[in-house]
């Protein structure tokens, strides 16, 4: 699995937030898509990876604006984790 972050400027409420997660799943097929306007960003996890200029485009659609976009490995929080030393 992979975990992509989104850096995205215009997003100002949370309607913008459900605007991104909706396009981003209806362009793509993700496990999880969680968009913050505070932060500016939009984090995606998906089994497969997804090009970048697909990404582009379904938020171009959007009207927001993309700034960059950020991969790494995603690994499930275990129940429990916080456990392990």
């Amino acid at each position: 699995m992979i975990q992509i972050t989104l850096k995205i400027d215009g997003m100002m409420c949370g309607m913008c937030e459900s605007h991104i997660n909706d396009a981003i799943r209806r362009a793509f097929s993700v496990d999880k898509v969680k968009s913050s306007h505070g932060k500016g960003e939009t984090v995606i996890v998906a089994d497969n990876d997804i090009p970048d200029s697909k990404i582009a485009a379904a938020i171009a659609d959007t009207g927001y604006k993309l700034l960059s976009i950020e991969r790494k490995p995603y690994e499930k929080k275990k129940l429990f984790a916080f456990l392990k030393h």
